[in-house]
């Protein structure tokens, strides 16, 4: 054999067997930290909930993109919740249990959020809720990014009251936070003299508003006070519009940009308000560095929203608690929780210790024709959550809220 030859296939051989050495002494690759993603993917809920997937999305791909946690990816386990409380359980179970994720960011409906509450508190695990909500619930196992009553139900009646009108039709959802959130708001309204002149409720998805517009055209309400959730909104507010009653002012406290843009601009008016910590439009380099990812990321045409920016901030929340923890362990994640704070696109988010909710401010805005809101009111300072509003005890609270969700609401 020529000699040139017979050196480079030792040459070759011996560049194999180092490299064969160098693979089997390298460590194996850090298993990823698989977190769970519950939300409704279908039913009812999905048009509200599937962008709250593309927010945990988003700050996933960002903590990756620096590198990770502890050294490790962080990999995404996405469940469909179905717009179903039952399916939301089962779920909430087979993430923890089967698919072993370190923490679960989860649900929108307070009816979701109960169920799977328990099996979070069984197993001592650790969740993110990030919606606004009626309250009236505390776990140390959940930590509620979205705003508390005093920090959007209470505030937004009181504007309505003092700005709108003291004659108030309520209208919700058939569930727990319609109900519970319209206890709240008929304690407000009748310390301030005004009158409730119907409460009516609707199942989730019902798409059926003529019985609510008629009583609502012969009853002449100064304001409509709006707990529908999903998209039987979209069914509302067109149903308003056809009704040629869309100039009665309506403050929602689940209409945010995403169901403005399925209302479609033909069905949405001026005099419809709505109450939130978060608006897309705000003004801050923060907020715009938000926007720009959100819209680079998933096209020019999204939106951004409160629920979108609560679960967004979430994942940034629970990520430094990681990386302060030294480990993705839910119990001692929780823990490094009650430390963090984050200048969110909001504001600075503060978890408070007390509570596991979040320091917020409150923000009211008006539809516009672009499918945004105009700020019209904001409280000016960042206030601590209350989730048990304090002119009943929290057992006074707890008992009627039993009462409610024993009756299947």
């Amino acid at each position: 054999m020529n000699p040139r030859r017979v050196y480079m296939v030792l040459f070759a051989v011996t560049l194999a067997t180092i490299l064969g050495i160098f693979l089997l002494l390298r460590p194996p690759p850090a298993p990823p930290i698989r977190i769970g993603v519950l939300h409704s993917l279908s039913g009812t809920m999905a048009v509200s909930e599937r962008p709250l997937v593309d927010a945990v999305r988003l700050a996933v791909e960002e903590i990756n993109a620096a590198g990770g946690l502890l050294g490790r990816p962080v990999e995404m386990v996405v469940a469909d919740g179905r717009s179903d409380d039952a399916v939301f359980a089962a779920e909430a179970e087979r993430l923890i249990v089967s698919d072993r994720v370190s923490v679960l960011f989860a649900c929108w409906t307070s009816a979701c959020r109960k169920a799977v509450k328990p099996v979070v508190e069984q197993h001592r695990h650790l969740m993110f809720y990030p919606l606004q909500y009626e309250g009236l619930e505390q776990s140390p196992d959940i930590y509620y990014t979205g705003s508390a009553p005093n920090q959007q139900i209470i505030p937004g009646t009181r504007w309505a009251l003092d700005t709108l009108g003291k004659r108030v039709y309520l209208l919700g959802s058939d569930y727990i936070f319609p109900r519970a959130a319209n206890l709240i708001i008929r304690d407000l309204i009748k310390a301030n003299r005004g009158t409730v002149l119907a409460e009516r409720y609707r199942p989730l998805g019902d798409a059926d508003f003529s019985a609510i517009t008629a009583e609502i055209r012969a009853l002449k309400p100064d304001v409509v006070l709006n707990t529908v959730n999903g998209d039987s909104n979209t069914h509302f507010f067109r149903a308003l519009h056809e009704a040629g009653l869309g100039a009665i002012p309506v403050v929602s406290f689940s209409v945010d940009e995403e169901g403005l843009k399925a209302i479609g601009p033909a069905a949405f008016h001026p005099s419809h308000y709505a109450v939130w910590s978060y608006f897309q439009s705000m003004p801050g380099g923060a907020n715009q560095r938000f926007v720009a990812a959100f819209q680079k990321r998933y096209g020019a045409d999204r939106t951004t929203s409160d629920p979108i920016e609560a679960a967004y901030v979430g994942v940034r929340l629970w990520a430094q608690a990681v990386r302060d923890a030294g480990t993705d362990d839910p119990e001692q994640v929780n823990r490094a929780m009650l430390q963090q704070s984050t200048a969110a696109p909001s504001g600075i988010a503060a978890v408070d210790r007390g509570t596991h909710h979040l320091w917020k401010q409150v923000r009211i805005g008006k539809a516009r024709a672009d499918g945004q809101f105009e700020l019209v009111w904001n409280s000016g300072e960042t206030l601590r959550p209350d989730p048990f509003p304090d002119y009943r005890s929290q057992v006074e609270w707890q008992r009627l809220v039993t009462t409610l969700h024993g009756a299947g609401r």
